[in-house]
């Protein structure tokens, strides 16, 4: 019974040791394989001043505009007790 109980361990344990190295490898050839047949397309870094569009940086301003506003929201609904 214990040796049964042994075997059966290690038959479970080699298993999914088994199963893990396989997928690490298939993982580590699919990685291959991808970026052999559809390479990424380099991207060159813009500088500062052109990688933020101004419409972004309108966008950005009323983000910031609607956190405070919900931030000064909630601090009045806390002072009123409401919270």
């Amino acid at each position: 019974m214990f040796f049964e109980s042994i075997k059966i361990m290690f038959l479970g344990m080699g298993t999914v040791f088994l199963f893990l190295t396989t997928m690490v490898y298939m993982t580590k050839i699919m990685s291959k394989l991808i970026l052999r047949y559809f390479p990424e397309a380099s991207k060159t870094p813009a500088s500062a001043s052109q990688s933020i569009a101004p419409t972004q940086k309108i966008n950005e301003n009323a983000k910031i505009a609607a956190i405070l506003a919900a931030l000064q929201h909630h601090h009045a609904l806390e002072q009123e007790g409401k919270i």
